[in-house]
């Protein structure tokens, strides 16, 4: 699929960060979009971004859906092809997540459950509905949001993070195994895995406003001065790493090579080859001073 123009692009996670910037470079080359996301008012910002300097005739649409809960994104196709007049589409990009869940061992099970849901089930749910859709088209695409933590289940020696790292691990196992079921049973349909490195969005601060009642328990009496060094590392997260409009447009362009595995930032690149070079020892601490360190210095503590 080398031009989007005319096209229909559905994205979850539409009103902040990759989501975000997906949806205005693709209204911007004449292709629609419709997006759901859990906040209606960062959906509108959104939509309201992506039409400035859209051409005529392009359409953006918000839709409030749970990624975790199927039927609210089966009616996010239902709206979707209503308010398009279609009953197709052309790229599905499975992108909202959340952080969270760290420890298998002492996280609530509930918090480590939405984490899973939102970054797994929120991509299975999401083709579910939509590959009907996707299949009637004359040529489709899904791209699935992994992450580098989609091969590599750390974010430091001393930080647990087991949920997020199993959904991730899950949306890479899913997307290559659809390589060959495409090829087999829809050969119209290409897919694509997403492996982001450390990209400027609002992740970090949505998971706080996602578990923000549970994270309050876990400060010792509400101590404000733990809760702010929280916000300020959630803005740093945001305010450094690549801009999302570059990982969208790399993304992009992913997609118009059919490249199946899309590699986002030089942090991703150098990342994948350490783990390929040195598996055995991936988790261990020497890795982490040697290879880890001068890739993402802000994971090894001094």
């Amino acid at each position: 699929m080398k031009d989007f123009s005319g096209k229909l692009a559905v994205i979850t996670g539409g009103g902040t960060g990759i989501g975000r910037a997906l949806t205005k470079q693709l209204a911007s080359e004449g292709c629609s979009v419709a997006m759901c996301d859990i906040s209606e008012a960062d959906m509108e910002e959104s939509c309201a971004h992506a039409l400035e300097g859209a051409p005529q005739g392009v359409r953006v649409t918000g839709f409030r859906a749970d990624v975790a809960i199927e039927a609210q994104l089966n009616d996010f196709r239902d709206d979707t092809l209503e308010r398009h007049e279609t009953d197709h589409i052309h790229l599905l990009f499975n992108n909202a997540g959340i952080g969270g869940g760290g420890s298998f061992v002492d996280t609530p099970r509930d918090v480590w459950e939405r984490t899973f849901g939102v970054c797994w089930y929120g991509v299975y749910y999401s083709a579910r509905a939509f590959l009907p859709a996707l299949k009637r088209a004359d040529e489709g695409h899904m791209i699935n949001v992994s992450s580098v933590n989609g091969f590599w289940a750390s974010l430091g020696p001393e930080t647990s993070h087991t949920a997020y790292s199993a959904a991730k691990f899950a949306v890479k196992g899913f997307t290559e195994a659809l390589v060959n079921d495409f090829r087999n049973n829809a050969p119209h349909l290409k897919a694509s895995v997403v492996m982001p490195g450390h990209i400027g969005t609002n992740i970090a601060l949505n998971t706080m406003r996602e578990f923000g009642d549970l994270l309050d328990d876990d400060i010792p009496n509400n101590d404000p001065e733990i809760a702010g060094d929280a916000q300020a590392r959630g803005e740093a997260f945001r305010d450094n790493g690549l801009d999302p409009a570059e990982a969208a447009s790399i993304i992009l362009q992913g997609v118009r090579d059919e490249r199946w595995r899309i590699l986002v930032g030089p942090d991703a690149q150098a990342l994948d080859q350490a783990v390929r070079d040195a598996p055995e020892e991936a988790y261990e601490q020497e890795f982490m001073l040697t290879r880890v360190a001068p890739i993402l210095p802000q994971l090894v503590s001094e």
